[in-house]
Formats: C-alpha cells, sequence, structure tokens
C-alpha cells in the first residue's frame, strides 16, 4: 500500500493513542508508526491527561469508554491545551450520544470500533471540506436499529419499562434485544 498520505500528516507527527485494549492499542500503534506518526500510547484516563498536559500532540485517537474514566475527559484537555488537534474518537458500545458529545467538545469524528489503521488515518486527515470515503465495512441495519435502542436505553438511564415506553415495544423484546451482543 503506498503511502502518499505521509506528506499530508504535517511536521507535528505526534500522535497520542488512548484505549484500554491493550492487543488492540499496540496493533493500531505498530500500524500508525508505519503510516509516519509518532506515537504515545496510553491506557487509562490518568496516562492520557498527563500526555495530553504535558506534551499535548497534533493528532489523537481516543476511546470513549476506559477502565477508570471517559475518554471524552482526554479530549477536552487536548482542546484546552492545542485546539489545532486533529481528534478521533472511537467508539465501541453503541453509544452515538456519547459520539455526538465528543464532537460538540471538539473532536474532529468518531468512528464505531472496529475501526482499522486505514479508517482512522483518514479520519484523522480529512479536512473539513473532504469527508473521509465511506466506510469499506458500513454498519448493518440491525446494527443501527441496535445502537439506537441502546442510545434510548441510555438517555432513560438504563430504565427498561421507560425505554420501551418511548420506543413503542414490548418490555419483554426490548430485554431480550437488551441481553443479547450486537449485531455486527
Amino acid at each position: 500500500m503506498p503511502h502518499e498520505s505521509l506528506t499530508d500528516i504535517g511536521p507535528d507527527k505526534t500522535l497520542l493513542l488512548l484505549d484500554d485494549d491493550e492487543p488492540f492499542l499496540r496493533r493500531l500503534a505498530k500500524a500508525m508508526e508505519k503510516r509516519g506518526f509518532e506515537v504515545e500510547m496510553a491506557g487509562s484516563v490518568a496516562a492520557g491527561s498527563a500526555i495530553a498536559t504535558a506534551r499535548p500532540p497534533a493528532y489523537a485517537v481516543c476511546d470513549l469508554r476506559l477502565e477508570d474514566g471517559n475518554g471524552l475527559d482526554v479530549v477536552e484537555i487536548l482542546r484546552e491545551k492545542r485546539p489545532d488537534a486533529r481528534i478521533v474518537v472511537l467508539t465501541g458500545y453503541g453509544a452515538i450520544a456519547t459520539a455526538v458529545a465528543a464532537v460538540k467538545i471538539g473532536a474532529t469524528d468518531y468512528l464505531s470500533k472496529p475501526a482499522d489503521a486505514t479508517d482512522i488515518m483518514n479520519a484523522l486527515l480529512a479536512n473539513g471540506d473532504n469527508l473521509p470515503p465511506p466506510p469499506e465495512n458500513p454498519m448493518s441495519a440491525d446494527r443501527v436499529r441496535w445502537e439506537h435502542i441502546q442510545r434510548v436505553y441510555e438517555l432513560c438511564d438504563r430504565n427498561v419499562s421507560e425505554t420501551a415506553r418511548r420506543l413503542n415495544m414490548h418490555r419483554r423484546t426490548l430485554q431480550r434485544i437488551l441481553a443479547k451482543r450486537s449485531p455486527r
């Protein structure tokens, strides 16, 4: 694969990768280094916040849900310390609402997990007018429906009865959907 986009990274190639999924973090770091980035890894909000404060990078890829908190905290620190940083938020929990919140507080873009290095690279380097190309494997209709149900469930503070009422759905049906893993 040609690396024609290396010139697009710019003079500052610093990239913070924040994710508590250690194998994913290592694979992504290797892939992004091959693409010309100078990668710094963090496995927690605490570590990510420390890096964002001490050495705010030009680019960042932040997972939303980490064991010690929310990746949005790191996004906020980065926005404050380095307003020009390009930040992509990864969400693996069907949280469209949190992805919207991420963009509102300054993320450049968000991607659903699993995202590959090429999708992440395209999102990091896309400028405002040029949208990145559509994903190779977009969410299925079942997955979109599941994401919507999860979002309403979260907005209803995980109250099954209230969620079922708002979705005009039988409570038992909703419980069955919530008990299953997300569709691909």
